[in-house]
């Protein structure tokens, strides 16, 4: 909740209250309530929030409260009401924030950039990629990139078409769509090349979706390149303006789609070795839910990745051994599909041919290695219990400590490093 949001709660709450304070208090109180949440508003502007008319909704039934002078009973129900049109706006503002990006933990400042590419061997199938690189330094009054897309108006199209994926109405992902993060769009790189960090986000999941641990990664030196799945993603807005809608269904091809993944983080590796910052000869290909799978099977495919991360991601049960290092991040367990789940990963990493890493967090669910408890509310089931910008420290602090490993030869006790969030499980080369 802002503190204009806060304000015009504050200030609405005096205003109904007022109605039954003593005579000689009661109209002072009003005013200044009133001026309280104009107030509200004006630092809220230009745009405020539907939270916020829920609560502006209960200050108009609160001046008609004023003029039922003797009517007590109505004007207790009036009162009530009122109240509860407030909590329920005060609730809502606060569980379904704007999201507010940590500051990124690394020397650099942050660049990000979009491109889009075709791939001819795939009927010129086209992948959308952002980039978040070292950047040199940059004024602080520089503008910020937009979260979720390259404009606001874009934001609002994959926000929407989210939200419809999960069946939620689209006002619920409102708050995402008002955000800005710390990178700044099309910054001068960094002297240098970096190594590379491909990431495929989870099912119908777009390139954004875990923007946080991508800035904060491109702050200590890597080149992260998020990708838009064409046909998968909610929705993947193309540089002449159409969008391609998400055709997957949780119930669908699933195998298809991981194949069709791993293609793209293929291709767009490839695509990188044009791109001067870019160390394609040091890449990790990584990924949450369903990504995680994609990221694994590439690596399987393809020996150019030097190491895997895999953010809570079931694998194909044909998933075949790999040769990289591998660092899996799973959920708490809860159930038997999560033990089995588990036990097919094991049985995957155990089989490598270099050591690998299971690491179990508590309180940990499906969303919390992303963006989302950044921006929705902070129920265990849903976010998990580690808190808004604990969940995404977890999250770069694991894989960061990984990466320098395995992508940087960084001499580190990887194992204490790891152990430090949770239950950790090594997997010795097989």
């Amino acid at each position: 909740m802002s503190i204009g949001e806060l304000v015009v709660v504050l200030g609405s709450v005096a205003l109904v209250v007022s109605r039954w304070l003593p005579s000689a208090a009661r109209r002072p109180t009003a005013v200044a309530a009133v001026v309280v949440v104009l107030a509200g508003v004006a630092v809220g502007l230009p745009e405020i929030r539907w939270p916020v008319m829920l609560v502006l909704a209960a200050d108009l039934l609160a001046a008609a409260v004023w003029l039922l002078r003797r009517r007590r009973w109505p004007a207790v129900s009036a009162s009530v009401a009122c109240l509860a049109l407030i909590a329920a706006g005060g609730g809502a503002a606060w569980a379904l924030p704007v999201p507010e990006f940590p500051e990124p933990s690394g020397p650099a400042a942050v660049g990000t950039s979009v491109m889009q590419w075709a791939d001819p061997a795939r009927d010129q199938r086209p992948v959308v990629v952002q980039l978040w690189y070292p950047a040199q330094a940059v004024s602080p009054g520089a503008p910020r990139a937009q979260y979720l897309g390259r404009t606001r108006r874009e934001a609002k199209t994959v926000a929407a078409a989210e939200a419809a994926y999960l069946g939620a109405p689209a006002f619920v992902l409102d708050g995402p769509t008002r955000a800005h993060s710390h990178a700044v769009v099309d910054a001068t790189p960094a002297a240098g090349r970096f190594p590379v960090v491909l990431f495929s986000p989870g099912l119908g999941g777009v390139r954004t979706q875990n923007t946080a641990w991508a800035e904060d990664l491109a702050s200590r030196g890597y080149l992260v390149a998020g990708v838009d799945h064409p046909y998968d993603s909610a929705a993947v807005i193309l540089a002449d303006g159409r969008t391609l809608r998400t055709r997957v269904t949780a119930d669908g091809d699933r195998a298809a789609w991981v194949a069709a993944r791993a293609a793209d983080l293929r291709f767009v590796l490839t695509r990188l070795g044009g791109v001067g910052p870019a160390d394609t000869t040091r890449a990790a290909a990584t990924g949450h839910s369903i990504g995680g799978a994609a990221a694994m099977r590439a690596a399987e495919q393809d020996p150019r990745f030097t190491a895997v991360v895999n953010l809570d991601g079931g694998p194909d049960p044909d998933q075949g051994p790999l040769r990289q290092p591998v660092l899996a991040l799973t959920h708490e367990l809860k159930d038997r599909a999560d033990t089995d789940y588990v036990a097919l990963l094991s049985k995957i990493l155990g089989g490598g041919s270099a050591t690998s890493y299971r690491l179990t967090v508590p309180g940990s669910a499906h969303l919390t290695f992303t963006d989302a408890p950044l921006f929705l509310p902070p129920v265990p089931s849903l976010a998990g219990s580690l808190g808004r910008t604990a969940s995404v420290r977890m999250t770069v602090e694991t894989t960061a400590a990984f990466l320098d490993t395995t992508l940087r030869g960084s001499t580190a006790d990887l194992p204490a490093a790891l152990s430090r969030h949770g239950e950790l499980h090594t997997m010795p080369a097989g």
